[in-house]
């Protein structure tokens, strides 16, 4: 799902990305100046109304309140530029799905700073838009990932576009995004490519990731590709795949988080200690916080949480409602422990509350414990306010 290849150059990576996909080809010029689209004023003058947004921008981009923006390809931002999006905005895209993104590349940043009155929405300009209708925004910082050597400054490049990720930079500031909401975004060229409604490249703990929902997506919700980020009061609501994924020794948190399947989904929960598509060169595996979550199935039978290829973390206050599976672990003796971390005190589950959860843990490891080795405070778990801190900015919460 997650193939990489180490970082050659800026333009070698974009022609290589062209070549790999059916992703619109990136063109590298400097867009501060864009194509307008004008009403006649009342005066006999021209008044700007609309601005197409695609290609490459250099210069810092700052959008307008008063005027229109529509996403028609990719939209890059560029090392050393900063995206300005003001609070109460609603940019939308052309739904040609993976071919209209927003990336913010290494060293640039995102300023997305609504409120909880006034949400900043990216959302797609089709009449009647659903799931995968453009790519949704991508974030590519310098924090470190596992999926190049540890310590080192090597970078890896994203599924979709070829850009740069990684290195050695815990603290990354990519800017920050706030009070967002994300609808019908995310979607897959194959099952190795594949755009998500925020995708998290290496970001650091600079980052601002706070009041953020994943509306209607085509892949996964949220997903985080290594990084330190330190996200909080994340909303998932009707995903078709992952609600919240990881790989690439992710090693940062996500407190506060709510999760609604849809009647199209995956996981709630996907977690990778590396990406196994590519390798574990760092030699260590994800192990990220995640504290006070509440998640509503489809009761379908599925499952809620995967944790897989070594992957290491702690739960802490977690309600799950209505699956036929809670934890399900897998791994095995060799490049993938996930077993052994239980046994290490490296994978924890403390204090879970199942709702009409049929199985609560299924083990297929190949280590042997007891589910109390994992899971401990069974019926402790209350979950996360959400009635509270997502009342006004979000939709579609039952």
């Amino acid at each position: 799902m997650k193939n990489k290849f180490l970082f050659l150059g800026i333009a070698a990576a974009l022609f290589i990305a062209c070549e790999a996909d059916d992703t619109a080809d990136i063109v590298i010029n400097d867009n501060s100046v864009t194509n307008n689209t004008t009403n006649n004023g009342s005066n006999g003058g021209s008044e700007t109304t609309t601005v197409n947004l695609s290609g490459v921008y250099t210069s810092d981009l700052e959008l307008d309140p008063e005027i229109e923006y529509i996403i028609t390809g990719p939209v890059l931002i560029a090392d050393g530029a900063t995206f300005t999006v003001p609070a109460g905005m609603t940019i939308k895209a052309e739904p040609v799905g993976v071919n209209a993104y927003i990336a913010i590349q290494q060293g640039a940043r995102i300023v997305a700073e609504g409120t909880a009155i006034n949400p900043i929405i990216f959302t797609s300009n089709a009449s009647a838009p659903s799931s995968g209708n453009w790519g949704g925004l991508v974030l590519c910082g310098k924090a470190p990932i596992n999926s190049t050597a540890d310590g080192s400054t090597d970078t890896a490049t994203t599924e979709v576009g070829g850009l740069s990720y990684g290195g050695n930079t815990p603290g990354d500031d990519s800017g920050i995004v706030k009070y967002v909401r994300i609808e019908y975004a995310g979607g897959a060229i194959d099952g190795n490519a594949e755009l998500n409604s925020l995708s998290l490249y290496a970001v650091g703990t600079g980052t601002v990731v706070d009041y953020v929902e994943a509306y209607e997506g085509s892949d996964d919700g949220f997903e985080f590709f290594g990084g330190t980020v330190e996200a909080s009061h994340l909303v998932v609501v009707s995903c078709e795949d992952d609600s919240i994924d990881w790989t690439e020794g992710f090693a940062g948190s996500v407190t506060d988080a709510y999760i609604q399947h849809g009647a199209i989904h995956d996981k709630a929960f996907e977690c990778d200690g590396y990406n196994t598509d590519f390798s574990n060169e760092g030699g260590y595996y994800a192990n990220p916080s995640i504290t006070n979550v509440t998640v509503f199935g489809a009761n379908d039978g599925s499952e809620a949480v995967r944790l897989r290829a070594g992957t290491q973390g702690t739960f802490t206050n977690i309600v799950l409602n209505d699956f036929g599976k809670g934890f399900r672990l897998d791994g095995d003796a060799g490049d993938n422990p996930t077993g052994q971390g239980v046994l290490d005190d490296l994978l924890n589950i403390v204090n879970v509350t199942f709702n009409n959860v049929t199985t609560t843990m299924e083990n297929n490891t190949g280590a042997v414990f007891n589910e109390s080795d994992l899971i401990t405070g069974v019926g402790n778990g209350t979950g996360t306010d959400y009635a509270t801190w997502a009342a006004g900015w979000t939709v579609g919460i039952n």
